[in-house]
């Protein structure tokens, strides 16, 4: 098929009026071959290259195999079915003039059919080997299905927990989402070109959608430079030096801006400054939305702003095909800025290697799978060893946990039995008939030697209005049921399984409609309905265990004090319900830490630990009047940035820095014995933070700028060493370069970021 291609590849070219006939570029050569089929394009193919269209509402498959057959479409999202793809790609490379092969997107977030943890269960984990290995799983199985790229990984820095696509993210850390950033990339990517078990990383939301004001999606973005280059802009950048080859353009506006529309984050930052080689995909409609924005009057004016921004390709497009050839005849665009976004959209294609075999992740027919669900095309031991990791113990009084598998445990909550919320939100293929939920879970260890008991005990809301929203939110059928008894019948059946039980363990939170886009929220507080649950739980006296599933901080105050044990789970993929019990019953000792702290109460947003130092900070224990502060409930995180208990306990000694001095292009050594002072082994993650004592402006209280995970036995004991230099210590000032500058630094290391050891060094 491959050799076939070819043929038929250089046939086309070559089949030109005599005066064009030329001998074409050989494949090995990019930059030539590319230009020589640009040469040979009309205008408007070259303008089919840049739209990019789903299968399904927007177009039903057999037109959208005429329009590509036409030379009107460059690539397709939403589509990982081989069969169709295959028929899509016959369309280009058989029927259309210039045989250019398509692309197949898909948003493959936290795994394709193998569903893994969310992003911030995946950020929980501390640990980059198992974000790579998600993304390499994820990309596997995608490939498998015929798809080229993702619009992934999703690295928008969020610090307001009300927004929804905070589940899709990675945290509030520049440094922790960075380090997860380039992971990724590696795992779904690779090098480029990409192998034909790889898929193309189109990092997003390019730039700074996490901090749409008040946390409500597709809202404005007002920030600083020096704020943007500090702590919003390093995880794309991170991103891209990995190689990503896609980028993905927000939404929102920025500073007055849409990026859509924005030239200099468009051109002068991500082309110039960065050198992104790649290509560039609006986000869903984000070009028609230019004049709802109020920036373009028209759609013609729209498509102009985007090409000439640099939005090389327009999703779900309908503007840039009406448009584009009316604004080029007018002299408005030029055809070079044309040909500049379709080299890059080639360029993407020839790095997939569609060019050399346009069916290289399609294959044949004879080799589709037959049952795209078969179990036996998931990675379920990948998935539960990854979700065990994603999971942060908050909290453990009188070592509640581990459960003992000999016990009666009772299992209530409206989020015990929920297959379809514990996938996440955007779980690609995941199917949820394969999901492993916790009742199941419980169920095959307790079953053995102990007994479950079962309530439901509430439904996820009382709210009918919340539960219309949540199944009108694009879905195809209806998520979530409602439980038809009255809440006082349901608790009384919790109750009751309650106080048969040695222990009871409830399933609260959110259902994954609640953590998703568009899902923007004005309470972090669990629902009503769940929490008369608690309460009436916590009234047996019986030791009640809180599994939560959420996809953002939640507000817990109250629920701290009832809860003898708190485990945060997220939403943890297909193999879930396994990995939790892992958890619950000691076979696996908890060592996340969380990605993003949570706030006491929704008035306390923003809570994020690397906030800019105050002239009148609060001091804890020091009266608050005329300080930084809310004086109706204590100030600083519930649960700080960093945090996560174990099943064991672990010490640091002092920090011991290798000099107290650190020239300019030199290094130094901080370092902690970190011993494990309980009784069974664990892993924890020690932290490195540092302060610049007095700069120039403005810093933070301090920065994460590194971290290592260790695990040691009952007793065991370790030094953990880390490498600083200027590097580390460097910052954007006013005039936006990236400085050290000289003077006092203080090495902070911690379990957390609040409990941390110090010592203090200088900058020469």
């Amino acid at each position: 098929m491959k050799s076939l291609y070819l043929l038929g590849l250089v046939a086309a070219l070559v089949c030109q009026p005599a005066a064009a006939q030329t001998t074409p570029p050989p494949l090995s050569d990019k930059p030539a071959f590319i230009s020589d089929l640009i040469s040979r394009m009309t205008l408007e193919e070259k303008i089919g290259q840049l739209r990019l269209i789903s299968i399904g509402p927007e177009m039903p498959i057999a037109q959208l195999a005429d329009e590509i057959a036409a030379g009107r479409v460059g690539g397709t999202f939403n589509s990982v079915n081989r069969p169709h793809n295959r028929q899509l790609q016959d369309a280009a490379t058989k029927r259309s003039r210039m045989k250019i092969p398509m692309f197949f997107a898909f948003d493959v977030i936290h795994g394709h059919r193998t569903t893994f943890p969310i992003g911030l269960g995946l950020a929980s984990s501390w640990d980059m080997e198992t974000v790579t290995t998600m993304a390499r799983t994820a990309a596997k199985e995608t490939s498998a299905d015929g798809a080229d790229m993702t619009f992934a990984p999703m690295v928008d820095i969020s610090r307001d927990p009300r927004w929804g696509r905070t589940s899709e993210g990675f945290g509030e850390d520049p440094y922790l989402v960075s380090e997860i950033a380039r992971a990724a990339v590696k795992g779904f990517q690779g090098s480029l070109p990409i192998g034909p078990n790889n898929i193309m990383a189109a990092v997003k939301h390019f730039a700074l959608y996490g901090a749409v004001e008040g946390g409500r999606d597709y809202n404005t973005v007002d920030m600083s430079p020096m704020r943007m280059y500090q702590d919003y802009l390093p995880p794309y950048r991170a991103a891209i030096d990995a190689g990503a080859g896609g980028v993905m353009v927000a939404l929102n506006s920025i500073n007055g801006v849409p990026a859509t529309s924005n030239t200099w984050l468009m051109q002068d930052l991500l082309r110039k400054d960065w050198g992104f080689k790649g290509v560039t995909v609006s986000d869903h409609g984000a070009i028609v939305e230019l004049i709802r924005h109020g920036v373009a009057k028209d759609e013609r004016e729209a498509a102009k702003l985007a090409i000439k921004t640099g939005i090389d390709m327009s999703m779900a497009d309908s503007v840039y095909q009406k448009e584009l050839p009316g604004l080029v005849k007018s002299g408005e665009v030029s055809e070079k800025e044309i040909d500049n976004a379709v080299r890059e959209v080639l360029g993407a294609k020839y790095d997939m290697g569609l060019f050399q075999n346009p069916y290289v992740r399609i294959g044949v027919a004879a080799d589709d799978p037959p049952d795209l669900k078969a179990d036996s095309r998931l990675s379920r031991p990948a998935a539960r060893d990854v979700a065990r990791k994603s999971m942060v113990l908050l909290e453990n009084r009188k070592n509640t946990l581990p459960i003992s598998k000999s016990a009666t445990v009772a299992l209530v909550g409206p989020l015990a039995d929920a297959p379809i919320d514990m996938l996440g939100s955007w779980s690609a293929a995941g199917d949820s008939k394969a999901q492993v939920t916790l009742r199941a879970g419980l169920n095959a260890v307790v079953g053995k030697q102990g007994r479950l008991l079962y309530a439901r005990g509430a439904n996820v809301t009382g709210d009918e209005e919340i539960v219309k929203y949540l199944n009108f939110l694009n879905w195809d059928t209806p998520e979530v049921t409602q439980d038809k008894r009255k809440p006082s019948v349901m608790i009384a059946e919790a109750v009751k399984a309650a106080r048969r039980a040695d222990v009871v363990v409830a399933a609260v939170g959110e259902t994954r409609g609640m953590s998703h886009e568009s899902s923007s929220r004005t309470s972090l507080d669990l629902p009503a309905s769940q929490r008369a649950l608690i309460t009436a739980l916590k009234a047996t006296g019986k030791p009640l265990v809180l599994v939560l599933m959420n996809g953002r901080p939640l507000a817990l105050q109250r629920e701290q004090k009832e809860a003898d044990a708190i485990l945060e789970t997220w939403y943890t993929g297909v193999e879930g319900g396994n990995a939790i019990a892992d958890v619950l019953f000691g076979d696996y000792n908890p060592s996340g830490k969380l990605p993003i702290s949570f706030p006491r109460s929704v008035g306390q947003i923003p809570t994020y630990y690397n906030h800019a130092r105050l002239g009148r900070p609060f001091t804890p224990g020091k009266p608050g009047n005329y300080t930084s502060q809310y004086f109706e409930e204590p100030n600083g995180a519930l649960y700080p940035f960093g945090y996560g208990l174990s099943y064991t306990d672990f010490s640091l000694s002092d920090v011991t820095l290798s000099s107290a001095t650190l020239p300019r292009n030199g290094k130094l050594d901080a370092s902690v014995t970190v011993r494990n002072t309980g009784a069974r082994a664990g892993e924890t993650v020690v932290q490195l933070y540092i302060r610049d004592v007095a700069a120039s402006v403005v810093r933070p209280v301090k920065e994460l700028k590194d971290f290592h995970k260790v695990m040691l036995k009952a007793g065991e004991e370790k030094v953990v060493r880390f490498t600083i230099d200027e590097e580390k210590l460097k910052f954007f000032n006013a005039q936006l370069r990236h400085v050290a500058e000289a003077g006092q630094f203080e090495v902070q290391i911690g379990l957390d970021s609040e409990k941390v050891k110090q010592k203090s060094f200088e900058l020469q």
